[in-house]
């Protein structure tokens, strides 16, 4: 996949607000930066809210799907905007599993985040525990199984015209996530990690969440909310401020 041009840079990575930090969302597979623009209201000032947006959705519809979490996460890291200080980076879901690779890669680069935010995901050295394979699905049969998973509206995809442009960014955002697994060196980052989860996630498994302690030579520390794979969606504010809280926390 090609890097984005300079004048690319905006797309690939929403800066909204202003603010002495930054906290940077990766989104979950399927969805796109406009999904989590409404957080800024809920943000503390002080935070300026970035978003990655992936190819194939938004203003990036005609670039290459993505076909590896390198595809996501790459581009993302390049086009931070050139003033970002004190950074914070938060995934939900597949968008977990990108923001570990993107803080990994700025770890390599000598400039680390001050903290990972992980939410709904396994850890990335684990085997995917609920793959979608949406290869094998047509598009009807990916469509249920998106809504059985939740964090789409319904509406966008019984919309013949709508579904036809995102379905295949899904198809592509799903292949990805089915078969990742980290097996690079153990413990790449040294900042902290903070994991969130669902109490009632019938996708990602209680069980595995510690798991993320593996990733870091720093601390690490499990959260868990009342509700499933999309847990936040059933009471958005006062999750933002708790993670307000925590950014705020890891930033010292």
């Amino acid at each position: 996949m090609s890097a984005p041009t300079m004048a690319d840079r905006e797309d690939v990575v929403w800066a909204l607000g202003t603010g002495t930090a930054d906290l940077l969302v990766l989104p979950h597979a399927g969805g796109n930066a406009h999904a989590y623009a409404e957080w800024r209201e809920h943000l503390p000032e002080s935070l300026r809210l970035l978003i990655g947006q992936y190819p194939g959705r938004g203003a990036r519809f005609v670039d290459d799907l993505p076909e590896s979490v390198a595809d996501l996460a790459g581009p993302v890291v390049d086009c931070l905007p050139e003033d970002t200080g004190d950074l914070v980076v938060l995934g939900h879901s597949m968008g977990s599993l990108v923001a570990f690779e993107v803080a990994r890669l700025l770890t390599e680069r000598g400039t680390p985040p001050k903290g990972l935010i992980v939410s709904a995901c396994r850890a990335p050295h684990l085997a995917n525990p609920a793959p979608v394979r949406a290869e094998r699905l047509d598009d009807d049969e990916l469509v249920a199984a998106i809504k059985a998973r939740g964090g789409t509206q319904d509406e966008i995809l019984d919309e013949p015209e709508l579904r036809e442009i995102i379905v295949p960014a899904i198809r592509a955002d799903f292949g990805i996530d089915d078969v990742y697994r980290y097996t690079g060196p153990t413990t790449p980052l040294t900042c902290p990690v903070t994991v969130f989860g669902g109490d009632a996630d019938p996708i990602v498994p209680v069980a595995t969440l510690p798991q993320w302690a593996t990733s870091t030579s720093a601390s690490a520390h499990v959260e868990m909310f009342a509700g499933d794979h999309f847990y936040f969606q059933q009471d958005l504010p006062p999750f933002l401020a708790r993670v307000g809280q925590v950014v705020q926390s890891l930033l010292g």
